[in-house]
Order: C-alpha cells, then sequence, then structure tokens
C-alpha cells in the first residue's frame, strides 16, 4: 500500500512534472504543508523515507522532479531544454500552487535541498511562502568551497561540463556520483552561477528579468554540516546576504554531536541519519 498519492504538476508553460503528494497521518494537528524542493540532479525518491516521516510528524508533503530530471524528463536528456532559472521561474511556482491546491492551505513551507532552497528570489508567487528551511543550502561559489570539492568543482565546471556538451549534450553527473546527468542548460547555468558570488543573481538581467530577492521577508534558516564542503559558512552567508528583508538563521551541526562520522552535502536525508530529522521538523514551525 502507497502512503503517497503520485501527482501531475502542470507548469505555467505547459510542461508536467512528477510529484508524490504524502498526507498528513495525523489529521488533528494543523500545520503548514511542507514542498520538498530537491538539489541539482536529486530525484523525488531520494526524499522518499524523510517524506514518509514527515507525514507521521502531521504535515502534509509534496516532493516532486524538477524538469529534466528523473520521472520530469520526457525523452533523452541530450534533448531537454531545462535550466535552472526554468526550475525557479516555473517548476517551484507550479508545485507550490498544486500543494496549496492539494490541501486548501494559504502558504506552504519550502524545504529546499541546496539548489531548491536557494531559488526563492525568482519565484514569482513568493508570497505564498510562510518559511524557507534550506538544507544544505548556499551559493556554491566556487571560492568558497573546501575539500576535495574545491579541487574538482572547477574541473568539472570549466572542463567536463564544456566537453560533455558538444560530446554528449548533457552534463554527464551520473558517472561522478552526483546524481541524474543534468541537461545542458542546468549544467552551464550551475557552473556560471557558481563562478561569482550570489548564485542565481549572475543570470538578473540576462535570462532573468524579474529579481524577487529584495522584496521577501518570510523567515529563511539555513541547516547545514560542519564538514559540508559545498555549503560552506562563507557560502551560506553569501547565500543569505541576498534576502535583506528576511529574518535570516544559521544552524550549523557537527557530525560528533550527533554520533555521525559524516553528515556532508548529502546524507541529512537519509534513513542512516534519522536522528537528525527532528531537528529539522523543529525549524518547521512558524
Amino acid at each position: 500500500m502507497n502512503i503517497f498519492e503520485t501527482l501531475e504538476i502542470s507548469c505555467k508553460d505547459g510542461y508536467s512534472l512528477s510529484g508524490r503528494f504524502y498526507p498528513k497521518q495525523n489529521p488533528s494537528q494543523n500545520n503548514y504543508p511542507v514542498l520538498i524542493c530537491p538539489a541539482t540532479g536529486i530525484t523525488q525518491h531520494f526524499y522518499h523515507a524523510f517524506a514518509e516521516w514527515l507525514a507521521t510528524q502531521g504535515y502534509d508533503v509534496l516532493s516532486f522532479d524538477f524538469r529534466g530530471i528523473g520521472r520530469s524528463l520526457h525523452g533523452p536528456v541530450s534533448k531537454s531544454e531545462a535550466s535552472i532559472v526554468s526550475w525557479g521561474q516555473l517548476d517551484i511556482p507550479a508545485a507550490i500552487d498544486t500543494l496549496l491546491c492539494k490541501t486548501q492551505a494559504e502558504q506552504v513551507i519550502l524545504l529546499g535541498h541546496s539548489a531548491g532552497g536557494q531559488l526563492l528570489g525568482i519565484v514569482p508567487n513568493y508570497q505564498k511562502v510562510a518559511k524557507v528551511i534550506a538544507v544544505s543550502g548556499s551559493t556554491g561559489h566556487v571560492k568558497g568551497l573546501k575539500g576535495k570539492t574545491k579541487l574538482l568543482a572547477p574541473v568539472m565546471f570549466n572542463v567536463i561540463f564544456p566537453l560533455a556538451r558538444i560530446t554528449k549534450g548533457y552534463g554527464p553527473t551520473q558517472a561522478i556520483g552526483m546524481g541524474e546527468n543534468l541537461p545542458k542548460d542546468v549544467a552551464k547555468q550551475w557552473a556560471q552561477f557558481c563562478s561569482k558570488p550570489g548564485y542565481v543573481m549572475n543570470a538578473v538581467g540576462k535570462t532573468v528579468f524579474e529579481d524577487y530577492h529584495a522584496e521577501i521577508d518570510c523567515p529563511i534558516t539555513v541547516l547545514w554540516s560542519s564538514d559540508d564542503e559545498i555549503a560552506t559558512s562563507a557560502n551560506v552567508k553569501d547565500l543569505l546576504r541576498l534576502y535583506p528583508k528576511a529574518q535570516t538563521k544559521m544552524i550549523e551541526l557537527k557530525p560528533k554531536s550527533y554520533e555521525h562520522k559524516a553528515i556532508g552535502h548529502m546524507l541529512m536525508f537519509k534513513k542512516s541519519h534519522q536522528n537528525l530529522w527532528p531537528v529539522i521538523e523543529q525549524q518547521l514551525a512558524v
């Protein structure tokens, strides 16, 4: 028996996304519904165990695949016209409206993982978001990276992606253990956005002409780990500075404090790290 309902999310441009709706298991609890926005190249299935658990805590939950990824990829990835900008301008707004329609709530909590928590500033219906919890959320600026990622990212962005765009027609992230292969423009924008401070702000005036960062005043909390090589303290601060009106908060988790060897950029949603889930859930209260 599935504890989730498969949904089709229709975007403003007619593109169809695949989603999963997890109804809350405790109807007496009156919480805002939670929209899980995935990381770059990560599918909704990755968040299944966490979404299932969150539903038992009294939250309606919607997860989905961004266009060009997982079940929201229609046809060969080399033919996909998806971009990170389209994720923020079209996919997230449609997912917000779908969740509100499904639950009859007035606002959602946006629980974003990495890129999923970095795009609110270009989401046109941002007023429908009561609060943002950005897990491993940052700008990913290459100069703020650390460890092996600081060495590997420039190679991926400046060598692998440009060559693969010509030879394969997509970003071959699957081969290097970084989720699903990426549509060419997703890979290109990822490299561009991380090359300078400010992430998606680097597209303003080029591919983004409606920028809402300065208007957003909902609370924004970033949860990141001290061993995260991408969402470092510097890169988390770089993200939060983009929202001058918002009340922002940074919460650093240290693996040893929770009896883990590592948390990094990806492990907070894993069953092996479910003792971190109540820490995330605690931040959902508005």
